[in-house]
């Protein structure tokens, strides 16, 4: 088995279409086109001898390497130092726009600062994840790798007379580059998808337009942050991570770049996460108002409303809503496997597109609603017929909150009365009751109120176990969950009291190793699936915030700082943390970061509080 670099090991480019992987070593080993939930081109995360990959390295075997991002951006440098010299690749794909396009460029500036350096550029694409054969045309340029339905155009960035880069074929359709340069030298090379002409010069001066344009709109587009609080550097990454995973054409937010990566190395917890799912998504709406990125959640409100509106008259068994759609918001998502990869250090299967997609998750609805109410104090309205599409989807959950489901960790396991899909749907009408009455707008106001008392009594006399003094994972059962976490955040219950501040209790001795947390114990409640995982990294975030509420200040803030730790060299997250503090899981995940912008956005004012209070 091949020698994959470990999860963490990586930095993330975008251009708010498609994003890639960069290894610490200079491999893109991930890379879809045209867009994020397309096929890939690059795969090597998930097989390394048939995935495919971008690679730059010294020529020099002997190497050591670090790795940032440039500050306040989302360009990549990757510093390589030998025994000769010591040279940087900059990675970075200049922003697309609005509009949904085929053109897609990964650029990789190739430095020397000091000595000098050859690097070796080792180009082996393997389209539709490796099940379609390419071509390879070399031209004075650069070249062209060609499958039936997709084009990579490579153009070599040089200057006039400029003799030192030498390429040749490897391995029949792959291509080996070289370039030799000395101190304060910069050369290059641009991929391009859709470039609908052959390969072209490209001089410096153009070369360092993309660089500076690329540069300028990540900083202007961070200066809109209005976080000044402790943990501004990990909560502006995160924030531009969160960027990255936006697909600009819709709003949509995806779960994560990736598909595939263990929750268990070798296990078969390996999910597609390049998908829109309506939960993670509307808390990004939490997050980005909280930093002050208005025009982020007015989009994502706004393909929110898209759903709303296009569903609200379909009656299925899993509801007017999907749990996730496509970053388009369509919900094609018909799950496979890839028999001919082996997967991330061989745990298998390969899985794409995602069949949760069909599940019932009764919570999508309060947090769906709870996002809109959210963004209306913030002066983003529903419109008209978005009012009237959200009534029938209430009217619906009036009739259907009362059913089993697979719960908001998509078990396999089958349907449960899952407690915490109970108090969302409670969110649900108690969010819809005051949006109806702050708008004056028509609704069943009595029967959705009804419901809601309905749920809110259902939930104490069977969500709580009285001998656990805890709410439990679902009823009829005394397993603990730390979804459950976020009940004193959306209102269900004050973080003051004796059954909340009991049930916490019970997380804190059950769920918590040295401040990680799990979801839940799949031994004690299982999920279908075989296997174990590691801590869940949105759930220590969850869980530093309901301290922050709780009025547990130290005990957050030291839970926090210790979770910071775990964040890779660049400040980012994958799902899971391993007993050995190895990250798993796909990454860098969406839900974690939101959840630490939460988490950090809450106890800054809980602790800005506290200091007032004792000044």
């Amino acid at each position: 088995m091949a020698d994959y670099p470990l999860i963490e090991n990586h930095g993330l480019i975008g251009d708010l279409q498609t994003a890639a992987l960069v290894t610490t070593d200079g491999t893109i080993d991930w890379f879809c086109c045209p867009r994020f939930d397309s096929p890939s081109v690059f795969g090597a995360l998930l097989d390394w001898e048939k995935g495919g990959h971008f690679t730059v390295t010294p020529a020099d075997a002997t190497y050591t390497t670090k790795q940032l991002y440039l500050p306040d951006t989302a360009i990549l440098v990757t510093r390589f130092m030998t025994e000769a010299g010591a040279g940087e690749v900059v990675d970075f794909m200049p922003v697309t726009g609005a509009s949904a396009t085929d053109r897609h460029r990964l650029v990789r500036m190739l430095r020397c600062v000091r000595g000098s350096m050859t690097f070796q550029v080792d180009i082996a694409p393997r389209f539709d994840y490796g099940r379609k054969p390419h071509t390879l045309h070399i031209t004075a340029n650069g070249a062209v790798f060609a499958s039936d339905d997709l084009e990579l155009t490579l153009s070599v960035v040089r200057e006039p007379d400029d003799e030192r880069v030498v390429h040749h074929v490897t391995g029949g359709h792959d291509l080996r580059v070289c370039v030799a340069l000395e101190a304060g030298q910069q050369r290059g090379l641009v991929m391009e998808s859709a470039a609908h002409g052959p390969p072209r010069e490209i001089n410096g001066a153009e070369f360092q337009e993309l660089f500076q344009d690329t540069r300028q709109y990540w900083r202007s587009w961070l200066h809109q942050s209005r976080y000044s609080g402790r943990w501004r550097e990990m909560v502006e990454r995160s924030a531009v991570t969160l960027k990255l995973m936006t697909y600009a054409p819709s709003g949509a937010l995806v779960a994560a770049p990736t598909a595939g990566l263990p929750e268990q190395l070798g296990g078969e917890r390996n999910w597609d996460y390049r998908f829109t799912w309506i939960r993670d998504a509307s808390f990004s709406v939490y997050a980005l108002l909280g930093l002050g990125f208005t025009q982020e959640a007015k989009a994502f409100i706004g393909w929110l409303s898209d759903r709303v509106k296009e569903k609200a008259g379909r009656d299925t068994e899993t509801g007017p809503l999907n749990i996730m759609y496509r970053v388009d918001g369509s919900s094609g998502l018909r799950e496979e496997t890839l028999d001919h990869w082996e997967g991330y250090q061989g745990s298998a299967p390969v899985r794409i597109g995602n069949g949760a997609a069909a599940q019932l998750q009764l919570d999508i609805y309060g947090e769906a609603l709870d996002s809109i109410s959210f963004a209306h104090q913030h002066g983003i309205h529903l419109d008209i017929r978005g009012w009237a599409s959200l009534r029938t989807l209430l009217d619906w959950l009036v009739d259907h909150w009362d059913q089993a489901g697979e719960g908001l960790w998509e078990t396999r396991g089958g349907r449960r009365h899952f407690t915490y899909g109970r108090v969302m749907s409670w969110v649900a009408f108690d969010r819809a009751l005051r949006l109806a009455v702050e708008h004056g707008r028509p609704a069943d106001s009595g029967r959705w109120a009804a419901e809601r008392d309905n749920i809110y009594e259902q939930v104490l006399a069977k969500g709580w176990d009285p001998d656990r003094g805890a709410f439990v994972q679902h009823f009829g059962s005394d397993v603990l969950d730390s979804s459950l976490l976020r009940m004193p955040t959306v209102g269900f219950i004050t973080p003051d009291d004796p059954m909340w501040t009991s049930t916490l209790d019970a997380m804190d001795r059950e769920l918590v190793t040295d401040s990680l947390v799990y979801r839940y114990n799949p031994e004690a409640s299982p999920d279908g699936l075989r296997g174990s995982e590691g801590t869940f990294s949105l759930c220590t975030f969850m869980y530093v915030d309901a301290l922050a509420r709780a009025g547990r200040t130290d005990q957050a803030r030291l839970v926090l700082e210790k979770m910071m730790t775990y964040a890779n060299h660049l400040g980012l997250y994958s799902e899971e943390i391993a007993l050995t503090g190895r990250q798993l899981g796909n990454f860098p995940q969406a839900f974690t970061h939101l959840a630490l912008i939460d988490a950090a956005v809450t106890l800054d004012a809980t602790l800005n509080r506290a200091q007032a209070g004792g000044g």
